[in-house]
């Protein structure tokens, strides 16, 4: 994947006409899914939709992307995270992309992002419950749009924003740890290691009806958002996952690099991440 924009600790490499054509201007995004190396199917899935829309003399990049974590094995969790992102990615399309083509004068015809990912996340959560009742999924998803992130979140994959010198989880895990965390019984170190740890209090497409928290984040210059399942973070500290993505040279080698070094600390699950530049 070739550079798109600056990335977090670098300028923008100069690139030939043709070059910019190609490129959302200022974005970048990285992704990748991989197995844990055990004999179970991988339940992780992911999706990303990158463009760019003109407004006027300016570019406005949009991109969807989100990631999902599924529960239940293959008859039931690799079902519910396929379905789950490619449904939400469908609603996505219809209610966000189209009515930026058809309606680009009238921006109170259209409904507010976070609106729309909230009713997509729970139209897809009553199909994934009918489709496989045994299974479940997290599910993490962002639409950037501009300078803005729109986030919407069930379940504890995670979505990070990460800058220069520091990283921050934007989302809240809906599981048992996080909540013994809140409550002060527990450490965040003891929550690594709590037979307990994959107990979740929220998950899609385990009921008929989902609660989804949403959240609004500007991504200042320089910035990106991580969405990973906990494959990844439960193996792979935030002070690394900061260094590797701030030495990198393209989102997709940080990527890479992420997923390799969870596996070099014996991750027992599998891993996916969607990383997305400004």
């Amino acid at each position: 994947m070739k550079i798109l924009g600056r990335l977090l600790n670098r300028e923008r490499p100069t690139l030939s006409p043709g070059d910019e054509a190609r490129h959302s201007p200022g974005i970048e995004v990285g992704a990748i899914t991989a197995l844990s190396g055990g004999p179970d199917p991988n339940e992780d899935a992911l999706l990303t939709l990158q463009g760019v829309i003109s407004r006027g003399e300016e570019l406005l990049p949009l991109c969807a992307c989100m990631v999902a974590d599924g529960m239940g094995g293959h008859a039931g969790g690799q079902i519910a995270s396929d379905l789950a992102v490619r449904l939400v990615g469908e609603w996505i399309v219809n209610r966000i992309y189209r009515p930026f083509l058809s309606q680009p004068d009238d921006p109170a015809g259209r409904q507010p992002v976070s609106q729309v990912l909230m009713e997509a996340i729970v139209a897809a959560n009553g199909k994934v419950h009918k489709a496989c009742p045994e299974g479940g999924t997290t599910l993490t998803c962002a639409l950037v749009l501009g300078s803005n992130a729109f986030l919407a979140h069930v379940g504890d994959s995670r979505a990070y924003l990460v800058s220069r010198d520091t990283i921050r989880q934007i989302t809240t895990d809906h599981s048992l740890v996080s909540r013994l965390i809140e409550l002060g019984q527990i450490t965040a170190e003891e929550a690594r290691q709590h037979p307990q740890r994959n107990v979740l209090y929220r998950a899609l497409g385990r009921a008929g009806n989902v609660e989804v928290d949403t959240y609004l984040q500007s991504l200042p210059a320089h910035s990106a958002v991580l969405l990973c399942t906990d494959g990844l973070w439960g193996a792979v500290s935030e002070e690394e996952m900061l260094s590797i993505i701030g030495t990198a040279p393209t989102a997709q080698a940080a990527c890479n690099h992420i997923v390799d070094r969870a596996a070099e600390y014996g991750s027992d699950d599998n891993v996916t991440a969607v990383l997305v530049q400004v």
